[in-house]
């Protein structure tokens, strides 16, 4: 892939350059020489995430298969498969067919699949590429019926492997109780379209960082897939090698990774697909995850990788400057971003923030960034400076870019992303 002028953080003086070279570019963000705004990613946060998470499944004996959906980066797949990864999870046929395309042979899709014209791509996917496994979830007759229609129509002889899925009332979905669950586990065993590998559900929508409401309502549910599991194994419903159990957002994986792993008679694989984990946050994430480092007893979870940076380009009024960034570069769907560090053009370092400072707005292309006005003028932002900020949420950060450059504690690029919305 090229990096060229069309790409929005790359100097449209410049003449394009493969991805894999922006590392040798010199590239030194606090000394000016990309154009801001600027979503970074922190090489050193990203590999403590990476080595963490594998740390965290290897001990419990679980796998991982992180949410693609979080990135759509086949840069950022490749590190995760190369630190262990057992595969990649994706929310579309679309997202799928990126991570087929670039190497990923084990992908789960968890959602449903059943439109035709999604039916046909991922038939035409597991024929372009040996080896490739894909599962994607089932929660309804109304679901297997149209796979199975698609099927006599295209006269195909393509079998589909699906998991049954388990969803909360009110919420997502998923089957509602367990009669419904195991009469669609047993009509798939009957089905000659598809093939029942596993039980799926998704914990994330119970997540309130109260301990007590977490551990009982993440129970409660993973019961359900336990009870679904031993049933399904008495009524020969399975048809692979292995059963797979999968959940975990990123949110509260640590209390699902207790119940992964029930006993059944053939092997079982519990899956985790936390997507965030590989850049966390400052916000939102990071809440959660000091949650989760009480429950465990840790002093270090994981790290923020993600920031976005950009310049004051105005003070217009006492207490209130702006930056260049904007709806159009920054998650905000969840909270504003966070100011982490400042610093002038040329500077060596960065340095932190005033405690007064705070993001309260976002226009397309504006942030408002207030401070208090009666503060010492060196805790004033000043045009031209550079200010750093975290963000809530990065998978609605991440679809706003086309790359992202990877750099050092120093902010030298080291490396380069591409992101693929």
């Amino acid at each position: 892939m090229q990096l060229n002028p069309a790409f929005k953080g790359y100097p449209p003086h410049l003449d394009p350059i493969n991805l894999k070279d922006a590392g040798l570019q010199g590239w030194q963000l606090l000394r000016g020489d990309l154009p801001f705004p600027l979503a970074v990613l922190k090489d050193s946060a990203l590999q403590h995430n990476l080595d963490w998470m594998q740390d965290f499944c290897r001990t419990r004996g679980l796998d991982i298969a992180p949410h693609g959906k979080t990135t759509m980066s086949p840069e950022l797949y490749a590190r995760q498969l190369a630190a262990g990864a057992w595969g990649i999870s994706f929310a579309t046929v679309f997202q799928a067919a990126l991570g087929a395309r670039h190497g990923v042979r084990r992908i789960i899709i968890a959602n449903q699949v059943l439109q035709a014209v999604d039916l046909d791509s991922l038939s035409a996917l597991l024929q372009a590429h040996a080896g490739l496994q894909v599962y994607f979830l089932v929660d309804s007759l109304a679901q297997l019926r149209l796979i199975e229609a698609w099927r006599v129509q295209r006269q195909s002889s393509t079998v589909f492997t699906v998991l049954v899925e388990l969803g909360l009332e009110g919420k997502r979905t998923g089957c509602r109780d367990h009669q419904e669950a195991l009469a669609l586990a047993q009509a798939i065993r009957r089905s000659p379209a598809v093939q029942l590998a596993g039980i799926e559900c998704y914990e994330g929508a119970l997540a309130t960082c109260h301990h007590e409401h977490d551990r009982a309502s993440v129970a409660a549910l993973m019961a359900r897939v336990q009870k679904m599991a031993t049933a399904c194994e008495a009524d020969d419903c399975f048809e692979t090698d292995e059963v797979l159990i999968t959940a975990g957002g990123s949110a509260i994986f640590d209390l699902v990774a207790e119940h992964l792993t029930p006993h059944l008679s053939r092997p079982v694989r519990g899956i985790l697909r936390s997507g965030c984990y590989l850049t966390h946050d400052h916000v939102q994430y990071r809440q959660h995850l000091k949650c989760v480092a009480e429950r465990l007893n840790l002093r270090e979870t994981l790290r923020p990788a993600i920031e976005l940076v950009s310049v004051v380009q105005s003070c217009p009024e006492p207490g209130l400057a702006i930056l260049s960034m904007g709806k159009r570069d920054v998650s905000y769907d969840l909270d504003m971003p966070v100011p982490e560090w400042r610093a002038q053009v040329g500077d060596a370092q960065t340095r932190g923030v005033p405690a007064h400072w705070a993001v309260t707005a976002l226009n397309d292309q504006h942030a408002y960034l207030r401070f208090d006005a009666q503060a010492p003028e060196d805790q004033h932002p000043v045009v031209g400076q550079l200010v750093g900020c975290g963000i809530s949420h990065p998978c609605t950060t991440f679809d706003k870019w086309r790359w992202m450059p990877v750099v050092d504690d120093a902010y030298r690029v080291v490396d380069a992303v591409s992101v693929n919305f």
